[in-house]
């Protein structure tokens, strides 16, 4: 029975740029399915039995890349993500993401572990998007910003 699950991917911007981005938990709701809103500590939570109240800890570490996430639940129970982001050069990121099974009973994480692992490889993706368009959108604007007037554009 598996526990975990590592997925990782490639991201055209800057490591700086993904790790600022993904380190802020304002940012969560854009990129992941659950997390519905976020305020400070607070977030909604969807989940198959509806929306729930948690108090999500980031500690994000530029020095060293990681990003982990422990989200308490009205019950007590604790689940934890960790990940990391890393330059790979030439202006791109490797960023991969460790998850661990939900806190639910043993004989359910198995199944909650293959379904959180498909939702996370969706999540990634939209990560992905995001990023680099929002790099694509910053490289336009500062072309646009620095081009020289001449007699034909004023």
């Amino acid at each position: 029975m598996r526990t975990f699950d590592v997925q990782s991917l490639e991201i055209d911007a800057p490591a700086r740029k993904a790790f600022e981005y993904i380190a802020d938990p304002a940012h969560l709701p854009e990129w992941t399915g659950a997390f519905k809103s976020i305020v400070g500590r607070r977030a909604a939570l969807s989940t198959p039995n509806g929306t729930i109240s948690i108090d999500v800890d980031v500690q994000a570490s530029r020095e060293h890349g990681t990003i982990d996430w422990a989200m308490t639940f009205p019950d007590g129970s604790l689940a934890k993500a960790f990940s990391r982001v890393v330059d790979s050069g030439s202006g791109r990121a490797i960023y991969s993401f460790v998850l661990l099974p939900p806190p639910v009973p043993l004989e359910k994480i198995e199944g909650a572990l293959d379904q959180q692992s498909r939702i996370l490889g969706e999540e990634l993706v939209r990560l992905k998007q995001i990023l680099e368009s929002r790099l694509e959108r910053l490289t336009e604007g500062s072309r646009s910003k620095g081009r020289r007037p001449t007699a034909e554009n004023g």
